[in-house]
């Protein structure tokens, strides 16, 4: 990001009108961030949530990504049932949005299950529930700078077509999924392995389709069986199609006749990864992955049966962002954490989902069988600042584990932890970095967290 400048830190108050003194600012209304607003304000803090877009959801709603990952088991059995092992904050999202038929029963994806969710019930979901715990929510509205006391966060500046101002907190959660305020701090982050990350996509829908014919031709597993790979194969081999990913997933939504695609690959037009914090990066992405959509939707029309007169509804309103920043936390979840299962007594979030890592040419699955590993709480907290906790994707993990532990329904739990901690944190007068991963943990498990 050689031509952009990213810190922006002010160590007095800038001359700008204070909006507000609060106990809890979260920054990013996506899963941890609703789950980190959430549990604070129902705690009694006065809580504010920032967020940039018009609704909250994050890369489930505005990237719509649609499904709700990592609550279930894996298995080789073949006859096997959904075992869910993620509860706490997860499973009270799930209900809410079951409540309004707003996501499906558990759906095959390879080895495991997951679920597809209404990305609008998404967002009416997470207006309630912020409501409910009186959280004042600022939409259309962007941080662009922090306010410090040597390594203190004491607030952050924010802009909106208002102009400026500023809000100060006793603590804040970095929700941004880009590591967004800890980047504006000038503390240490990292892109993935040495700078390689995963590649974004470009989800869309597809209405009008006859879902008794496509089910009866693809199958109930949301994973595409060898023929439709071998016929997109087929397909570029024609010189009629230009389909970079040879083995794509489709998921039946709540609404009838409509399907949920994932089959998009986005690199650079001149093979280069795309970084989608750089502006240049995400319009590329965002033009040719709409593009692609395109491109898809013929080709399941021509060779699906059951899509011949499937249409676009939409595309994310984003494209699906996978990895960013990720910090330098107190604790990094490394690689062998994640294909040992470890288990930790300062966990704070079981994941038995894969690690599915989109770099390159063809996704990398290594299956968890019938087991799961726990994210301790340190990889949370940044190995420099106080007064500040992530939560989400931007979490210190190496690359391949942060490809299982990103997803949604570990990422609703991060918030959940993050949010009892910046409570604990006020309560009891205490650095977040010197709270107990068993305490934390120990608060999770009286609120439904299953650990």
């Amino acid at each position: 990001m050689k031509n952009w400048q990213i810190i922006r830190r002010f160590e007095q108050l800038p001359d700008l009108p204070v909006l507000a003194d609060v106990d809890v600012l979260v920054i990013g209304g996506g899963a941890a961030g609703v789950a980190a607003a959430e549990t604070a304000g129902a705690s009694g803090k006065n809580t504010w949530l920032i967020e940039k877009y018009g609704f909250c959801g994050g890369a489930a709603v505005a990237g719509l990504s649609g499904t709700i990952c990592g609550m279930y088991m894996a298995s080789n059995n073949e006859n096997a049932q959904p075992e869910q092992v993620v509860f706490g904050f997860t499973e009270r999202f799930r209900s809410e949005l079951a409540e309004r038929g707003g996501v499906t029963a558990p759906q095959r994806y390879g080895k495991t299950f997951t679920v597809t969710h209404d990305p609008l019930i998404w967002r009416e979901v997470a207006d309630d529930l912020l409501e409910q715990a009186n959280v004042t929510t600022l939409f259309h509205t962007a941080v662009t700078g922090v306010i410090m006391d040597k390594d203190t966060f004491k607030g952050v500046v924010i802009e909106s077509n208002a102009g400026q101002s500023v809000i100060l907190a006793k603590m804040i959660v970095d929700a941004s999924g880009d590591a967004a305020l800890i980047a504006r701090a000038g503390m240490d982050y990292y892109f993935g392995d040495e700078g390689r990350i995963q590649n974004p996509t470009m989800f869309f829908r597809i209405a009008e389709v006859d879902m008794d014919k496509y089910l009866d031709y693809y199958g109930e597993d949301t994973i595409c069986p060898p023929k439709v790979t071998e016929n997109i194969l087929a397909a570029n081999a024609s010189g009629e199609f230009d389909l970079p990913r040879h083995k794509i997933w489709i998921f039946p939504t709540t609404r009838p006749g409509e399907l949920m695609v994932n089959a998009t690959r986005l690199a650079g037009q001149d093979g280069r990864m795309l970084n989608v914090i750089d502006p240049k990066d995400f319009t590329e992405a965002e033009v040719f992955g709409r593009r692609q959509v395109r491109e898809y939707t013929k080709f399941l029309n021509q060779f699906v049966p059951g899509c011949e007169r499937a249409y676009v509804v939409d595309t994310g309103v984003e494209v699906g962002i996978r990895q960013t920043r990720s910090i330098v936390g107190v604790e990094t979840l490394t690689n062998d954490d994640v294909v040992s299962c470890r288990k930790r007594s300062d966990g704070i979030c079981r994941t038995p989902w894969p690690i599915e890592l989109h770099s390159g040419d063809k996704p990398k699955l290594h299956w968890l069988l019938d087991d799961y590993y726990d994210v301790p709480y340190n990889t949370l907290v940044p190995i420099v600042g106080e007064n500040i906790i992530v939560a989400g994707r931007c979490l210190s993990a190496e690359h391949e584990a942060l490809a299982s532990a990103r997803v949604t329904a570990q990422c609703f739990e991060y918030g959940h932890a993050a949010g009892i901690a910046v409570v604990k944190a006020i309560t009891e007068n205490k650095r977040i970095r010197d709270l107990k991963g068993q305490d934390i943990r120990n608060v999770m498990i009286h609120n439904g967290s299953a650990l």
